[in-house]
């Protein structure tokens, strides 16, 4: 059997960068209040970057940046979620808009310098764009936490300037071939989906009781949500290890920082706030971690939402298992790379499919989770009615190429109304938990006494 070439997919990452450049992203309005987003000024043109012969020469490998913290303080949603020790999850910089910040784009350009000393205002970035917003929950979501606003940034040289991330923060440069359903050279199916484990207790009784999480651990068991396994990458240690002895060290760093402040950087108006100021060199470990590193979460949500703008639509009369196996048989027959939505899902996805419930996106898909006990899990659907109405809404827009309901919050609208269902999922499982035990109980005296 001749081996299989890997294809490059530097085609299908022009083609989603000049859309996620055209297309307008979902705004949703946030509990704060949200400023306007600096213009996107004297970017480079998308075409032009796509034709230069460092990005076209052979080898040449599109790789999106993960950052891995060894102490995460607090999930995504605002509850603490453990990992096991074998394992770690990875996520983008980021954080909250801040008091002087001139919008979204700024407060993402922020906080990469503050998380990972990387300056995306240098002449070496430039921003693409936004990704669709997204809604920031908690307790199953009946509180919004805030709205996640993802900006899509591009190297434009062949080489990463030095970077200074925070202690106990590594950096993973992972190939995009890695996270796209096509074919290996080694004939290892990618992408390696597997699961992260979360003890559903840690969401619904509070923190400092045990008893009561013990109880509904028991009685309701463990979440499981989709992830990726990304292999730790061998640059992740590959960041400047500053001296504070160094005078010429701290004469060019404060330099640089007098230029990003002054706003003489290639990105255009963006003015560094005073905060910036205080930033100093920091010392940090640069091992890379031991095991395995998931994506997973809000991280692989966003990162889907990229891969889908690589995805050509999908044939709705095919299954997610038919359409994979028709896309690697088009690879590896030398065509071009082809990758639909469908074939981003997660393996058990078909459990959805069996069950009727419309999959239009995979992100959405993949934030869900699915529940340990197989009764939650029907419960759920029993109750996701509105649910699967939203989602065969959302397939309609989608078909029709969403030309006219650009305001329409479909992620929102999923999004509650799948928590709806399984806040209701919940409390039918514990009320016949609870009569089951009664029921348990009466028999067993029934027997012992009578």
């Amino acid at each position: 059997m001749a081996d299989i070439t890997e294809p490059s997919i530097i085609p299908l990452l022009s083609r989603a960068l000049h859309h996620i450049r055209s297309t307008p992203p979902r705004i949703i309005a946030s509990p704060a209040t949200r400023l306007p987003s600096p213009a996107l000024a004297c970017a480079p043109s998308l075409t032009d970057f796509f034709k230069l012969d460092w990005v076209n020469a052979p080898g040449a490998r599109p790789e999106i940046l993960f950052l891995r913290r060894d102490k995460p303080d607090a999930a995504a949603d605002g509850s603490r979620v453990s990992s096991p020790p074998n394992e770690a999850h990875v996520a983008f910089p980021g954080g909250k808009t801040e008091e002087g910040d001139e919008g979204g784009l700024y407060t993402a350009m922020r906080q990469t310098w503050e998380e990972i000393g990387l300056d995306l205002a240098e002449s070496a970035y430039t921003p693409v764009g936004q990704l669709d917003d997204r809604e920031v929950t908690t307790s199953l979501g009946k509180r919004l936490l805030m709205v996640l606003s993802p900006y899509v940034f591009l190297q434009l040289s062949p080489h990463t300037t030095p970077v200074d991330p925070t202690p106990g923060t590594t950096l993973h440069w992972v190939p995009l071939a890695e996270l796209l359903p096509l074919p290996s050279p080694d004939r290892n199916p990618r992408p390696r989906w597997s699961h992260v484990t979360v003890d559903a207790s840690s969401r619904l009784a509070p923190r400092h009781s045990t008893v009561l999480r013990l109880l509904m651990r028991v009685l309701i068991g463990s979440m499981q949500f989709p992830a990726i396994v990304i292999k730790p990458s061998s640059s992740s240690s590959s960041s400047l290890s500053y001296n504070s002895e160094s005078e010429n060290e701290w004469q060019a760093i404060d330099a640089k920082r007098a230029q990003v402040e002054a706003g003489s950087t290639a990105a255009g108006s963006h003015k560094r706030q005073p905060s910036l100021s205080k930033l100093r060199p920091r010392r940090r470990r640069g091992n890379t971690p031991n095991g395995e590193l998931k994506l997973w979460g809000l991280s692989l949500g966003m990162t889907l939402d990229l891969l889908a703008h690589m995805a050509v639509p999908s044939n709705s009369c095919l299954t997610a298992a038919e359409q994979r196996a028709r896309e690697m048989e088009k690879t590896t027959e030398g065509a071009e790379a082809v990758v639909s939505a469908s074939a981003l899902l997660p393996p058990d996805a078909e459990v959805l499919e069996i069950l009727r419930m419309p999959v239009v996106v995979p992100s959405l898909t993949s934030v869900f989770p699915r529940f340990s006990y197989p009764d939650v899990n029907f419960w759920i659907w029993v109750f996701g009615k509105r649910y699967r109405a939203v989602m065969r809404g959302w397939e309609a827009s989608v078909r029709a190429a969403g030309t006219n309901d650009r305001r329409i919050n479909w992620t929102g609208s999923a999004l509650t109304t799948f928590y709806a269902a399984v806040r209701k999922a919940l409390v039918v499982v514990l009320v016949l938990r609870a009569i089951g035990v009664l029921v348990g109980l009466l028999v067993g005296t029934w027997m012992l006494f009578w």
